[in-house]
């Protein structure tokens, strides 16, 4: 998705144990265990179980719990009704267009522009619980008012599965409604889509999402009401690359929020930064299974390789990303299922591509966050409240919680 991705290191981090991991210098091995299996091994062994560990298994859960059609084949039956469904629901061919200015080359045409790919890849994280956290952190670090429902706005959104799970996951007097902006044309198709089959038809929790086209630097005119809370996730704001783009960013957020409200910005952990002396070749796999749990194929992921150039001046690293989506047997390829549209004859669909992506630190984000008027509240080293940023084995991420100054 367009100014959205994930770094390479401290992504191994997030991966689930039923994901296979590899890096080119640290190989971790590949293993797939059950679920059933692993809810035994957790139970029995919970006490000498780290926070990180648990929490990887709370992950490995949620993404067993969505399936769906990222993860799980459909059958044609199935594939033609979503089809046809799709089409009865008013979707819209063309998302509203915030901006018509040029877009500058850190923008990804390829990988952003095949979304199902995309939002496989990375269906593993826990939107639920990050949603949790996120709703938590606004209602503990915002002045504003906190007696009326939140209105939610996440930039370079994606597949929009954090807006949707606030919204499928907290009644209307908790969250109001999610406003999602992303620079790919295709990820806003792709997530209005996902917006039908998770939130219903017209009428009801629906009329609660909308979804725009637009660059998260300037967004003017993009809801005539103030937002109570904003969300730059999954290393967002690592596509920009530059100290204007990142304080245009932020004073956008400034112009859409109320005062008081709060930003939350998650990026790659500085010892990311800090560690860039050598580029390594980092990816995981993802199984295709059948609702019978019978893998039929799988989607190999690069993300960053040992060839990469690293600038330590402007610390901006060229990643590498390749997907590699394959199935065992090319004969009973779903051709219904989008995610298997542009696959060859043999049974495999390849792209890949250069995206360069900034890498940030604490004070970084302070100062330029405080040359847009917000100020920084609060860091964790976590989607969760109970990691510090200082913790030495659980804190992988930098999370900054800023609030907009009255």
């Amino acid at each position: 998705m367009s100014f959205l991705t994930i770094a390479p290191v401290w992504l191994l981090c997030l991966l689930p144990a039923s994901i296979s991991c590899f890096t080119h210098h640290h190989a971790t091995p590949s293993h797939s265990i059950a679920v059933s299996t692993q809810q035994q091994q957790y139970y029995a062994l919970s006490s000498d179980l780290s926070r990180k560990q648990r929490r990887d298994f709370s992950v490995l859960q949620a993404a067993k719990r969505r399936g769906g059609a990222m993860s799980r084949r459909k059958t044609q039956e199935e594939s033609r009704s979503d089809n046809a469904e799709s089409t009865t629901k008013g979707f819209d061919n063309e998302a509203t267009s915030v901006s018509q200015q040029t877009i500058p080359a850190s923008k990804s045409n390829t990988i952003y522009s095949m979304p199902s790919l995309y939002d496989l890849a990375f269906g593993y994280r826990c939107y639920e619980e990050e949603v949790e956290f996120l709703l938590d952190a606004h209602d503990k670090y915002s002045t504003s008012d906190k007696n009326v429902p939140v209105r939610i706005l996440e930039l370079a959104a994606g597949p929009a599965r954090h807006s949707l799970a606030a919204l499928s996951e907290h009644p209307p007097s908790s969250v109001d409604s999610v406003v999602a902006l992303d620079l790919s044309q295709e990820m806003v198709n792709y997530g209005k889509e996902n917006a039908d089959h998770e939130l219903g038809s017209a009428g009801g929790r629906r009329d609660s999402f909308e979804y725009a086209c637009g660059d998260m630097r300037d967004f003017a005119g993009l809801s005539s009401t103030k937002f109570d809370t904003a969300w730059i996730l999954l290393g967002s704001m690592s596509h920009l690359l530059t100290n204007d783009d990142v304080i245009r960013c932020f004073s956008s957020l400034r112009s859409a929020l109320k005062p008081g409200s709060t930003v939350v910005v998650e990026l790659p952990h500085p010892r990311e930064t800090f560690s860039m002396g050598e580029c390594t070749r980092n990816g995981w796999t993802v199984p295709l299974v059948e609702d019978d749990e019978e893998e039929y194929g799988e989607l190999n992921i690069v993300w960053g390789d040992e060839d990469d150039e690293f600038d330590p001046i402007a610390q901006v690293r060229d990643f590498t990303v390749a997907m590699t989506l394959k199935v065992n047997n090319p004969e009973d390829i779903p051709k219904e299922d989008p995610l298997f549209l542009q696959m060859d004859e043999d049974g495999k669909t390849e792209v890949k591509e250069i995206v360069p992506m900034r890498l940030f630190t604490l004070q970084e984000i302070d100062a330029l966050a405080r040359c847009a008027g917000l100020e920084m509240v609060a860091k964790y080293g976590a989607l969760d409240e109970e990691v510090a940023m200082t913790e030495e084995d659980d804190a992988y991420r930098m999370v900054c919680i800023l609030r907009c100054k009255e």
